[in-house]
This record gives structure tokens, sequence and C-alpha cells, in this order.
């Protein structure tokens, strides 16, 4: 089955803020044939790569990259919103329309040369997954690609990850 996700994907008109037209995948969730179709896509496109670990942002990047992760019999690291993670960590901000955020990884998750999947639900302006690229650069890793579910190409969010390989399932 070939589902066609945009038919699917919920439009929300003026949410979080007016202006903005929100993208909804959680009627993508509450279909188990939709969502194994949407990790079975992933797993295939990287299931002969050479990937150590998968890094999910996030929080909806947690619910494709945990399955992934464990398809694929790879470690996933969790990449957090500040605050949220015990150990020893590093951290890198990056800018919201107004302001700044900042995202965190353990030190410890990722090993000099590691060859790292980076999954998110979301590319819209780039700012969490150029903030991601960053730490496990410092930290060594090597970002192997970019996975999406949807971009939202009007944002402009690949500028940001200029250079990287970004795939994504759906692209408005």
């Amino acid at each position: 089955m070939k589902v066609d996700m945009k038919k699917v994907i919920r439009n929300i008109a003026d949410f979080p803020i007016e202006g903005v037209l929100y993208r909804d995948i959680t009627p993508l969730l509450l279909s188990n044939e939709i969502f194994s179709e949407i990790c079975d896509r992933i797993y295939h496109r990287y299931s002969d790569r050479e990937i150590d670990k998968i890094a999910a942002i996030e929080s909806r990047g947690f619910i494709f990259g945990s399955v992934v992760a464990s398809r694929l019999n790879k470690g996933l690291i969790l990449v957090r919103k500040e605050g949220k993670l015990p150990s020893k960590k590093i951290k890198e901000s990056y800018s919201l329309e107004y302001g700044e955020e900042c995202l965190e990884i353990h030190v410890d998750s990722i090993e000099k040369g590691d060859k790292v999947l980076i999954i998110d639900d979301l590319l819209a302006t780039g700012g969490t997954a150029a903030a991601t690229c960053r730490m496990i650069d410092k930290l060594g890793g090597e970002v192997e690609e970019l996975c999406f579910l949807i971009e939202l190409s009007d944002l402009e969010g690949r500028k940001k990850l200029s250079g990287r390989t970004v795939f994504s399932l759906v692209i408005y």
C-alpha cells in the first residue's frame, strides 16, 4: 500500500497562531497501516546504509526514531529541550521567530566517527535540525542524513542544512 499522506494529514488554519497553517500528523498515527507504512519506508531507505545510531528530535521525532532504531538494531539518541536530560550533556541554541531555544544531548551518546541518522517529523525553518547537526559534529559524529516526515519547502529549512543530505516523505 502506498498512502497519499497529504490526503490524511489534517490542515488546521491559524494554529498555533493566526496566519499559520498547521500540518497535523495525528491522523497518520491513528491508522496502524499508515503508521507502519511510514516506518517501513524509512526503514527500507536506511536498511543497507552504514549507520551506527539514530538521533531523534523531541518530541514527535521520538515516535519515528524509536521504531526505526529498533528495526535497524541501532542505538537511539534523544535530542531534548534544555533541562530534560539528567547526565552530562552539551547544548546548542537555535533561533525562533521571537527569541531562542536550546537543545541538548548526552555527551556519551556519540563516539568519534559514529555515523548518525537524524529523524524528526517536520523540517520547517531548519533551526532544530541545524542545532542537532552542530552537536553531533562537536561530539565527533558524522551526520549521514536527515530524515523528515514533512518538509515545508517555502520556509527554506534546507538552506540551514547546506551540505547535508535531506530526505522528506512529504513535501509541501
